[in-house]
């Protein structure tokens, strides 16, 4: 299939190409502002289906709008009705079209020129009046709010909010991209009064919009890995404000516990799935020797070879596992039981731990005693 993206170096359309070739599509026409008439004229001639995603809502001049938003769908209409090619059309308007000001009535002009087209060819359009995008490679300091603050926040720039507690309906890009898949795919799409409806988004205040990117921004320094449940607005927030991180940033130090046996350094904290750590000892060098109540971990060698020693207490039986890098296992530790790793390579032993608490000063659930 054939297919055009209009705005195709913009948010919508970048995503919208990348998706297409993730999906094995290969006849695109990707269309931006150096796309000259004739490259437009040849692909109105041939294309299967179109994504007008091109549009304005910034411009220097108010005049612009009426350009960008109708203007270039009335030429892109005109070409296809001289080709005599009546394809599908889905447009990405916004949910301003009903407001009266040069943006809103720019949008508005656009879906109406869109129903005439339906009318006059019986060309099959998508009008979607998406509410506030966001996601990755949106443009910060422009027409998100997001994107602005995951790009200020990221590099220590201070933010402003005028009412913290001002709803917003937000939907995500990945979300976005599906639902015009559908619509290219001729699966069922909502409709109400001509307009198409897509499912889902989240309405969320500011004030908590920025409180969750100064969470992720803390991460780094509290390694405390956000909550980030499947299909939530937490989880895609999350992988917004990462796509903002400044190029030279990506990597972060944590503290490592240095000492003559190697080392212990803690990964990463979970409000509801314990920690992650990890152990490096010297050849020969015992470390544990401890027991918990109620606390339990997890072991895995991943270089090394390693002796783990359990005793339940109370007893004097010893029982023994013996890993190593060469063969990735995971040994579990049960409450109850003193446990000790010894080293008995010749080279570094690294261990990774997963424990089902963190560690807690306080109350570290942490019993010395010889296995």
């Amino acid at each position: 299939m054939k297919i055009l993206v209009t705005g195709a170096k913009g948010f919508i359309g970048k995503n919208m190409v990348a998706e297409l070739k993730n999906l094995g599509y290969t006849d695109i026409y990707e269309c931006d502002r150096q796309t000259t008439e004739a490259e437009l004229d040849s692909y109105c001639k041939s294309c299967e289906f179109i994504f007008n995603f091109a549009g304005v809502n910034r411009p220097i001049d108010e005049i612009e709008f009426m350009q960008g938003n109708y203007d270039f769908l009335a030429k892109m209409i005109k070409m296809l009705k001289k080709h005599g090619n009546y394809c599908p059309i889905l447009q990405s308007s916004s949910i301003q079209a009903n407001n009266d000001n040069p943006y809103g009535r720019s949008k508005r002009a656009a879906e109406e020129l869109l129903f005439e087209y339906a009318r006059t060819t019986g060309g099959e359009v998508y009008i979607y009046r998406f509410p506030n995008m966001f996601g990755k490679w949106s443009k910060p300091n422009y027409n998100s709010v997001i994107a602005t603050f995951c790009y200020n926040i990221a590099r220590n720039i201070p933010i402003q909010i005028h009412n913290k507690d001002t709803e917003i309906k937000f939907i995500y890009i990945d979300d976005v991209i599906e639902e015009c898949i559908r619509a290219l795919r001729g699966e069922v799409v909502t409709q109400t009064d001509g307009f198409c409806e897509i499912e889902g988004g989240y309405k969320v205040s500011l004030g908590r919009v920025a409180d969750l990117l100064y969470s992720f921004r803390e991460s780094r320094s509290n390694i405390i890995l956000p909550s980030i449940p499947r299909e939530s607005f937490e989880k895609k927030l999350y992988s917004t404000y990462l796509s903002y991180l400044p190029e030279n940033d990506f990597s972060y130090e944590v503290k490592m516990n240095i000492d003559e046996r190697g080392s212990f350094t803690e990964l990463f904290r979970t409000l509801e799935s314990g920690q992650i750590s990890v152990n490096i000892s010297k050849p020969g060098i015992i470390k544990g020797n401890h027991w918990h109540h109620t606390k339990v971990e997890k072991f895995i060698v991943l270089k090394g070879k390693a002796c783990f020693q359990f005793r339940k207490i109370g007893t004097d039986e010893i029982i023994e596992y013996h890993m190593s890098g060469e063969h990735i296992e995971v040994l579990d530790v049960p409450s109850g039981y003193t446990h000790n790793i010894i080293n008995e390579g010749t080279e570094e032993l690294i261990t990774l731990i997963w424990a089902n608490e963190c560690f807690d000063k306080e109350k570290p659930d942490t019993y010395y005693e010889g296995v």
